[in-house]
């Protein structure tokens, strides 16, 4: 499906119909298929569950310059999505960049949300208060430096069809079965889509002040599911939520990385519904 929000095309995959909608948001090198193991879970339990390809990404549009990337805009994006679907109750599940934006969405109230399900991205205040001091996480991003340089980035992850990027997902993962070729092909055609890859970094370029953003309390229901054994994010950026979320639920995953949804997606999964129904986010027959 092609929905119109904002101003731009975004190619969905959608899973069940009504007005509750949730909105899976997936994050860098990824795609709307990252979510091809929580749709019909999701869409079970009662939401039309509609996973996009972000702005830049797969078969949406891909806006040029690196201000489109701003995060006022990937905000705007989340909330004309919402609204192009009308949407009666609001989730939003993301991942990676997906979660920055959602954390961001969450704490500007751009969106009267229902339930805000977090994987593998910190509260971005907790981010830059641990690597204002902690060279452990310093060294882990230091892609982020690295991707503010012009051009070179690009250059390098396109080289042999995108093997950097395939390699992205290998290098991190725990159960490297999850990841066969033919999934790998999915993220690597993606990339390779004239201006992709540009439009992918520019997130990365177009956001350095996002730790600056003003963290009011986030008063909606927030899960936080995270795997132990992500090699860019820290452990410790799962602690000390208490003051940015009124309602925090974490729940982490040994021998599972970064790629958390893809890679124990059953886990994930019921860790999703049984919070869904602690928090009667699902219809009333299923919070048994």
């Amino acid at each position: 499906m092609m929905l119109r929000a904002n101003g731009l095309e975004f190619a969905c995959d959608v899973a069940g119909e009504g007005p509750d909608v949730a909105l899976c948001l997936h994050g860098f090198p990824e795609s709307r298929f990252s979510w091809r193991y929580q749709l019909p879970v999701l869409a079970d339990a009662g939401w039309r569950t509609v996973a996009p390809d972000l702005r830049g990404y797969g078969g949406s549009s891909r806006p040029s310059g690196k201000a489109a990337y701003h995060i006022d805009h990937l905000v705007d994006d989340v909330a004309a999505m919402f609204d192009a679907l009308g949407a009666r109750r609001k989730l939003l599940v993301a991942h990676d960049w997906g979660a920055a934006i959602a954390w961001v969405v969450a704490m500007r109230r751009a969106v009267p949300l229902d339930g805000l399900i977090i994987m593998n991205v910190p509260h971005p205040t907790v981010f830059g208060e641990l690597i204002a001091h902690y060279w452990p996480q310093r060294l882990k991003s230091w892609y982020v430096a690295f991707f503010q340089i012009p051009s070179l980035p690009e250059f390098l992850l396109r080289q042999r069809r995108a093997e950097a990027i395939a390699n992205a997902f290998l290098n991190m993962a725990v159960n490297k079965a999850m990841f066969p070729p033919e999934v790998l092909e999915v993220y690597r055609q993606n990339a390779l889509q004239p201006g992709a890859l540009t439009a992918m970094i520019n997130y990365y370029r177009a956001n350095l002040g996002l730790l600056d953003e003003v963290a009011a309390q986030i008063t909606v229901p927030t899960l936080m599911l995270w795997g132990e054994e992500d090699k860019a994010l820290d452990l410790k950026l799962t602690e000390n939520y208490g003051r940015h979320v009124r309602d925090f639920t974490l729940q982490r995953f040994p021998n599972v990385s970064h790629w958390v949804q893809q890679e124990a997606p059953d886990a994930v999964n019921a860790a999703m519904l049984a919070w869904l129904r602690e928090k009667r986010l699902v219809p009333a027959e299923m919070r048994l």
